[in-house]
């Protein structure tokens, strides 16, 4: 299978802060892929320098064979979109406007709006359960109305490929497993490559093909959840002790931290850190 994208000596960091150095990386192709790691690691900024957001001190990003940094913006934005952590809507902007601007990549002065356009950002607003928010200013929102009008302006984009840095951020739990439903949906029917960032591993190994766990500037560790989601990742990875068990329901890996907590269990000072 051909790689979506592709890191090659990828060096990326902020001032003379090198978070990555020599990185290289490959991410399939038609899966979903979810980086992990502790905070602070640098997923967010690997993931903003896939995304054409951040450039690299040295090193290249191929998206689709082709160095990303080479590409126009709107070239870019035709094959790739991208929801940053916590964006900025200009004021006033309404829910409809702002999923509106997802179409953009598609104009230019030869080609102005159609149907399809229309219809694509309907549809991004149904699926994302804004329609009945389209008139409201997206500065007067919820955080979690705001994330699910973000989200639809990604999906109004219609690329191959969708970035989102914590895409449940600011969610409830109904909500968050809404959007990543509908990610995942969107990778199952639509064969769409979808490259989150999650802080929650359970829901990273239940909806994951391939996770990526990054410690140090480095990939610690990629594959598939019930391969490399172990105690030994956990520990090593999060710092973490933790019993890795099997979720009833997927049967994907299921992560049960150690900690303090009311117990009902007489016999869990016999649990041992084993993994």
């Amino acid at each position: 299978m051909k790689p979506a994208i592709q890191t090659k000596k990828l060096t990326v960091g902020y001032n003379d802060r090198l978070l990555f150095k020599s990185l290289d990386l490959s991410i399939p192709r038609g899966q979903i892929s979810v980086f992990v790691g502790s905070n602070g690691c640098g997923k967010s900024t690997l993931l903003r320098s896939v995304a054409r957001l951040l450039k690299p001190v040295d090193g290249s990003v191929l998206l689709e064979g082709k160095d990303i940094h080479r590409m126009s913006s709107r070239e870019a934005a035709k094959k790739m979109a991208i929801l940053p952590q916590s964006p900025i809507s200009p004021e006033g902007l309404t829910v409809h406007d702002l999923v509106k601007q997802g179409r953009y990549p598609h104009h230019s002065w030869l080609n102005r709006w159609s149907e399809d356009d229309t219809k694509k950002v309907n549809e991004a607003m149904k699926a994302t359960g804004v329609e009945e928010l389209r008139d409201r200013p997206v500065d007067e929102l919820s955080g979690g109305q705001r994330q699910r009008a973000w989200i639809a302006m990604t999906l109004a984009q219609d690329t191959d490929i969708i970035l989102l840095d914590e895409p449940t951020t600011y969610l409830d739990m109904t909500h968050q497993i809404d959007i990543l439903d509908l990610l995942f949906e969107l990778n199952e029917k639509h064969g769409r490559t979808i490259i989150m960032v999650l802080h929650d591993i359970n829901l990273a190994s239940r909806y994951a093909h391939n996770i990526i766990a990054i410690k140090d500037g480095k990939v610690f560790d990629q594959g598939l959840p019930e391969t490399i989601i172990t105690c030994d990742l956990i520990r090593s990875v999060f710092g973490m002790e933790c019993q890795v068990s099997t979720d009833p329901l997927f049967g994907t890996p299921h992560c049960i931290p150690f900690g303090r907590g009311r117990c009902v269990l007489p016999n869990l000072n016999e649990v041992t850190h084993s993994g």
